[in-house]
């Protein structure tokens, strides 16, 4: 961070670069020229002579409003910023924060651009977008086992930096290395080692945020209410995010990985079935997640069926492996020849669906892999699914085109940890966690209407199969159709729909550390915790 005495030195010269990197003259509306006025004159601010505020006139703006949008289905959204920022330095974002508030502005984060329902760029209001595209540098202490993360970094770049010092460390964090970190801890961010280690957001021992104020809070400054509420409590309620500081975990110089796919005829039900038996209970070391997708049909040979993809990490070597499944799920029938061992950096590589043999360096790449037009839902399951309920699935995945049901287990470590550590309340008591999602190509209204229609329908027919009293659900798989904020100062009971299933008991807690830290509820969305005024 840089001190308070070089900024001072440097803001002059820098205000001025800053100034004419802007081009006045496409500065046509009295929103931008009163936002760059207040940036320039009542507020610090330092760059490194590089644009970083972009009006809709400017020739970079489709393209950074664009890049990193994952979910196509926003892609012509007439939703549109005011300004994009994409600030070098913490004071950029502290003089936007206040020069919106001056502005009647809201503000949009950006950190990966995964988020499914699109609200950390489309909004009702005029609003700006801080991308923190900038914002990315990594900090490795190893000897401590620490990191220093900026949130505009993605999983794939921390998992690479984590790589390039260590051969024996890894983050418990999700398999998307396109995903920003700044969005996933702030969900609380699963991922395969989960039944080790938790989430990722269990794993964090401090942060700097910037609240409504403008002010950089690390642990101690903002106090433990807010430190817990930002670690799964979605941090955008509460402020901007700058960095989190991890805490390292240790894995084995050499781990196993395996993909055994089953379709219907060749027995699937039932190995998914006796799979919800097993797969919470197994040794923490191994992790054995399902991916159901329908298969085939392009052709009259080809028959359109189910698949069900086994698919595991374990924290050890093949023998190993294989003695445990023999002894857990011999159903399988996993060989030594299914299964292959690899680094930990190198299961990264593998489980983001990237050829075997790729060099790393695809951990860095943001482009094209994971774009697409889709709706996501998720629900957690607490009881097997019986057979019967199973089959009815395959029924309906058949009736649709590109669709996809991954079941993460849990147990383990997730087991240990109370509901109340952190906001996730999704711990003991759940067997695994379902994401559905559907996707397509097609552009036209009827047929997004036609394919959410689809998925709404068989999140109605699971409702027997899942959690109840709430229907629990994932926030970093944000759902609108799970309820709204409706206008600014929604209510409680009205908010509660929804921030029950994300938070259970947890959102009582949440609604309080928000009601005292941004009262006048500057940082909200369309599912942002409430600020209840007593």
């Amino acid at each position: 961070m840089v001190t308070p005495e070089v900024e001072g030195k440097m803001n002059h010269i820098v205000l001025v670069s800053l100034l004419l990197s802007v081009s006045w003259a496409t500065c046509s509306s009295k929103i931008h020229e009163n936002f760059i006025q207040c940036m320039s004159t009542e507020f610090n601010s330092y760059t490194k002579s590089f644009q970083t505020i972009f009006t809709p006139q400017s020739p970079l703006y489709s393209y950074i409003l664009q890049s990193s949008k994952q979910n196509l289905r926003w892609l012509n959204s007439t939703s549109k910023p005011q300004l994009i920022i994409t600030p070098f330095h913490e004071s950029e974002i502290q003089a936007v924060i206040l020069c919106s508030k001056k502005q009647g502005l809201q503000v949009r984060v950006r950190s990966g651009g995964h988020d499914y329902e699109g609200l950390s760029f489309l909004c009702k209001t005029p609003f700006i977008i801080i991308d923190l595209v900038n914002l990315r540098g990594i900090e490795m202490d190893i000897e401590d086992e620490t990191a220093w993360v900026q949130t505009g970094a993605t999983l794939g770049e921390l998992y690479y930096a984590i790589a390039k010092k260590s051969r024996v460390h890894g983050f418990p964090a999700g398999l998307c290395p396109t995903v920003g970190v700044g969005g996933h801890v702030t969900g609380g961010g699963f991922g395969i080692l989960l039944r080790k280690y938790g989430l990722a957001a269990d794993n964090v021992i401090d942060a700097y945020l910037i609240d409504v104020n403008g002010r950089i809070l690390d642990r101690q400054g903002m106090g433990e209410d807010l430190f817990w509420a930002i670690r799964g409590g979605g941090g955008a309620s509460f402020g901007i995010i700058l960095s989190w500081k991890i805490k390292l975990i240790r894995v084995p110089p050499t781990v196993t990985v395996f993909t055994v796919p089953k379709t219907i005829e060749q027995g699937a039900t039932k190995l998914v079935h006796r799979w919800q038996y097993i797969a919470g209970k197994l040794h923490e070391d191994l992790f054995i997640r399902i991916v159901i997708q329908n298969v085939g049909g392009e052709s009259t040979s080809n028959k359109k069926t189910v698949e069900a993809s086994f698919n595991s990490l374990f924290l050890g070597s093949i023998d190993r492996l294989i003695t445990l499944m023999n002894e857990s799920f011999p159903e399988l029938g996993l060989v030594p020849e299914n299964c292959t061992e690899m680094s930990w950096i190198e299961s990264t590589v593998y489980f983001a669906g990237f050829q075997k043999g790729s060099p790393l360096e695809v951990l860095l790449d943001k482009t094209q892999l994971y774009k697409a037009k889709f709706k996501a839902k998720s629900d957690f399951v607490t009881e097997p699914i019986p057979e019967f309920g199973l089959e009815g699935i395959w029924e309906r995945f058949l009736e649709e085109g590109l669709v996809f049901m991954i079941m993460d287990p849990f147990g383990g470590r997730m087991n240990e940890i109370p509901e109340s550590h952190i906001p996730f309340p999704h711990r003991e008591g759940n067997l695994y966690n379902i994401q559905y999602l559907v996707k397509w190509d097609e552009d036209e209204a009827r047929a997004t209407h036609k394919h959410v229609s689809w998925i709404q329908m068989l999140y109605r027919y699971m409702k027997p199969y899942v959690s109840k009293s709430p229907r629990a659900a994932y926030l970093n798989y944000r759902d609108l159709d799970l309820g709204t904020n409706k206008h600014a100062n929604t209510s409680y009971s009205e908010a509660k729909a929804w921030g029950m299933k994300y938070f259970k008991g947890n959102f009582k807690r949440l609604v309080q550390v928000k009601s005292k830290v941004d009262s006048d509820n500057f940082f909200r969305s369309e599912q942002s915790i409430p600020s209840i005024h007593t």
